[in-house]
């Protein structure tokens, strides 16, 4: 049986705010029409909180305070080291506050608190990462001696805009708005409608830090409308959106007939492979923890454990008995390993899973609601053997505590199983066979792939996946990539190579009488 806490006494945030509003052109507002849409608590599912329900209009006057501040203010301007204080300004506030940013995600997500916390040290340092990365940053310069120099330019673009996901919110949207702000766009945030309550404290932040009014703009709302019209904005060159691989398909189609800027980091169904000569100990702990925190919401987790026939048996058994002691609780509570799911609507398509992978393998753990939990968004750590590679809980993206575990024989076998699903984000392999290792990995179809470690990422490396998981990447380099425009600047240094067109008739008449054979 899972482990769960003793209920106890909800402990709710203090000074939760009354409503939610936009944040245009340095002040908070409400909606054009003044529509608003309900907030909920994961816990219990009421309502705690009304946000502004942004819509087209909002969403114009949004872009036209980004517009203005990017052709008229003076961000885009200021040098690499200018931009690079106030971000570093931004990191310090935000690691200042870490235990109310995380209090208030915790309760906005089902986060467990613990990794909440995690999440808001993170987030300074994506920020104090392109702080300095812009400052280091040098651009390329090509020569031919004696002839031609030439050298790139890197320019901003314009108004970025963002959309990001409700699973660890705050920390994902620092990923976007640090390289977007850093190299001296303007942006546009819509954050997810499930969690608006972390973005809200964005404004004050950046407002602390010294960021010019206007650089920074927050709109609320649903995707299909907030979100649609942001991708649809004429004056809007970018989008990055994380989330869905169906929603990242509408953008797309959307966003085509502007010819934008586009970068989606979207849905993942990631295999771990486990090899016989693994440490299985290891394999485990790290499987266990990478399908199961962040509540199971999170793109990168490893949902597919495959494992050789020869410690196939002993690994579920293991695997099954540890899953069932991952303690499900409270979000606020620190010894919570997994909290309650973010939305009633999502909780209901993963439980619609578990029911689902009880018909389409064997349930070795979970399945259910936890013990002492019967009302909000929790779900028992869920783990199912024998998964045949055509089910759909082996093919589909939960995104919740829900694993399938499936055997294989031989490499080749495994290497199908891993590659036998529309995504390809990320991968892991657990082997002490070094060749092995690094062929495997190569062979794989996915943007990242992890060798007998967890998911630990180096922010200099890119983030990104393939097939249905993705388009483009960032981190790093690639960030600044997608959030510049680079320019290539020629210089000639010798006699100039042009070719002349359109002499004069006499010209010509000279230059053949001088040649004797004008062949």
């Amino acid at each position: 049986m899972t482990d769960t806490r003793e209920p106890e006494e909800r402990r709710i945030p203090s000074d939760l705010p009354g409503r939610i509003r936009h944040y245009i052109d340095g002040e908070f507002v409400d909606s054009a029409d003044g529509d608003t849409f309900e907030v909920l608590d994961p816990v219990t599912n009421e309502t705690y909180v009304r946000a502004a329900s942004g819509k087209k209009a909002d969403i114009d006057r949004a872009v036209s305070a980004a517009r203005r501040a990017f052709t008229e203010g003076p961000w885009p301007r200021m040098l690499p080291r200018e931009r690079s204080r106030v971000l570093h300004r931004i990191a310090d506030i935000v690691e200042s506050r870490d235990a109310r940013l995380a209090e208030l995600e915790t309760f906005d997500t089902g986060l467990p608190i613990t990794q909440a916390l995690g999440q808001a040290r993170r987030a300074a340092e994506n920020f104090r990462f392109f702080a300095d990365l812009i400052v280091a940053q040098a651009d390329d310069a090509f020569k031919v001696p004696g002839r031609q120099m030439n050298y790139v330019n890197r320019k901003p673009i314009g108004v970025a805009g963002l959309i990001t996901p409700w699973n660890t919110p705050f920390m994902l949207e620092s990923w976007k708005l640090g390289p977007a702000l850093a190299t001296g766009n303007t942006v546009v945030l819509k954050p997810a409608e499930f969690t608006p309550l972390s973005a809200s404290l964005w404004a004050g932040i950046f407002e602390e830090a010294g960021l010019p009014r206007g650089v920074f703009n927050l709109v609320n709302g649903l995707g299909e409308d907030a979100g649609d019209a942001l991708v649809r904005h004429p004056h809007v060159p970018l989008i990055s959106f994380t989330g869905e691989s169906s929603t990242g398909q509408l953008i797309f189609a959307n966003a085509a007939p502007f010819l934008k800027g586009l970068s989606m980091e979207l849905g993942g169904k990631s295999p771990a492979v486990v090899f016989a000569d693994a440490d299985l100990g290891a394999a485990i702990d790290a499987t266990i923890f990478g399908v199961f925190s962040l509540n199971g919401e999170r793109c990168t987790a490893g949902s597919r454990i495959l494992v050789e026939r020869a410690v196939y048996d002993e690994f579920v058994e293991r695997y099954a008995e540890q899953a069932k002691r991952v303690v499900v609780g409270y979000p606020h509570d620190p010894a919570t390993e997994v909290g309650a799911l973010v939305h009633p609507e999502h909780f209901a398509k993963v439980m619609s899973y578990v029911e689902l992978g009880k018909s389409e393998g064997r349930l070795v753990a979970g399945g259910g609601r936890p013990a002492g939990f019967p009302d909000g968004n929790f779900v028992a750590p869920t783990v199912f053997a024998d998964v045949k590679p055509d089910a759909r809980i082996f093919q589909e993206e939960i995104f919740g505590p829900v694993v399938a575990i499936t055997p294989f024989d031989t490499e080749e076998e495994a290497l199908a199983l891993a590659n036998g699903v529309r995504y390809g984000l990320a991968a892991y392999v657990w082997t002490n066979d070094l060749k092995r290792a690094h062929n495997f990995s190569q062979s794989i179809e996915a943007g990242m792939v992890w060798l007998n470690s967890n998911n630990v990422r180096d922010l200099r490396t890119p983030f990104g996946g393939v097939k249905a998981s993705g388009l483009g990447h960032e981190g790093g380099y690639r960030s600044i990539d997608f959030y510049t425009d680079q320019q290539a600047v020629h210089i000639t240094l010798g006699p100039t190579p042009n070719p002349t067109f359109g002499k004069a008739p006499e010209h010509h008449i000279a230059s053949s009488l001088d040649d004797p054979d004008p062949r």
